[in-house]
C-alpha cells in the first residue's frame, strides 16, 4: 500500500476508478477511429471521395487524438455538403425536397438519387445512390456527427484532455501517477467526475454513430446482392 493510503484511504479505491474510466475512455476512442475509417471506405469507395483514413496516435494526448476524429468528421462532412449541393443542382425543387422528406420512402428516394447519380459521379450505381440518400442531409450528418463532434471538443477541452493516451495501456499505480502529473492532487476528484460525465455523453453519441454507419455498409451490401 503506497505511504498516501494511510492519509487517504478513498485512494486505493480511485486507482480502481480511474483504470476503469481510463479504459472505457480508450475504448470509446477506438471505436470512434474505426468506425470512421469505415464511413471513409464507404465514401471513397461509392461517392468517389478521396479522404484519408485516419489512426490513434498512441504517444499523443486525449485532446490531440480527439483532434484527429473531429478533423476527419468535419472533412467527411464538407465531401457530403459537395453531394449534396450537386443533388439540389441537378434535381428539380419538388423532387430534392422529397430527399429531405423523412416521410419519404427510401426507396423512392434512393430511385430519385439514381436520375442523376451518374451526372455527379460520372458512373451510376445503386450503391452510390444508396449512400447518398442515407449520409446526404441525414440524421446521421446533421444531428450524429455533430453531437459526437461536440463531446469530442468538450472532452479535449477538459481536464482529461492532457492526459496521454499511452497511459492507457500502463498498470493502475502509473496511470494514477500520471494523472496526477496532468492535474493538481485537489483536482484529482474534479478529474475522475468529469471522466465520468464526459464517458457518459461519449458513450451515447459513440454508440449512436457506430450503429448509423453500420446501417450504411449494411444497405450498401444489400443494394450490391
Amino acid at each position: 500500500m503506497a505511504q498516501s493510503d494511510f492519509l487517504y484511504p478513498e485512494n486505493p479505491k480511485r486507482r480502481q476508478e480511474v483504470n476503469r474510466l481510463h479504459q472505457e475512455l480508450l475504448d470509446c476512442l477506438s471505436d470512434s477511429f474505426h468506425a470512421t475509417n469505415k464511413l471513409i471506405g464507404v465514401l471513397n469507395t461509392h461517392l468517389g471521395c478521396t479522404l484519408p483514413s485516419i489512426e490513434m496516435k498512441r504517444d499523443g494526448t486525449i485532446k490531440e487524438n480527439c483532434d484527429i476524429i473531429i478533423q476527419s468528421m468535419m472533412n467527411i462532412q464538407k465531401e457530403l455538403q459537395k453531394v449534396d449541393e450537386a443533388l439540389k443542382d441537378k434535381l428539380e425543387p419538388t423532387l430534392y425536397r422529397k430527399l429531405q422528406d423523412i416521410k419519404e420512402r427510401e426507396t423512392e428516394k434512393i430511385a430519385i438519387v439514381q436520375k442523376v447519380i451518374s451526372v455527379i459521379l460520372g458512373e451510376a450505381t445503386s450503391a452510390a445512390s444508396a449512400v447518398a440518400v442515407k449520409l446526404v442531409g441525414s440524421n446521421i450528418t446533421t444531428g450524429i456527427i455533430n453531437k459526437l463532434v461536440t463531446v469530442l471538443a468538450q472532452i479535449g477541452a477538459s481536464l482529461l484532455g492532457s492526459i496521454g493516451v499511452a497511459v492507457l495501456g500502463l498498470g493502475i499505480d502509473m496511470i494514477f501517477r500520471a494523472i496526477l502529473g496532468a492535474v493538481e492532487k485537489t483536482q484529482l476528484q474534479a478529474a475522475i467526475k468529469s471522466y465520468e460525465k464526459h464517458l457518459v455523453e461519449f458513450k451515447s453519441a459513440s454508440e449512436k454513430y457506430h450503429h448509423a454507419i453500420t446501417e450504411v455498409t449494411n444497405t450498401v451490401k444489400h443494394q450490391m446482392k
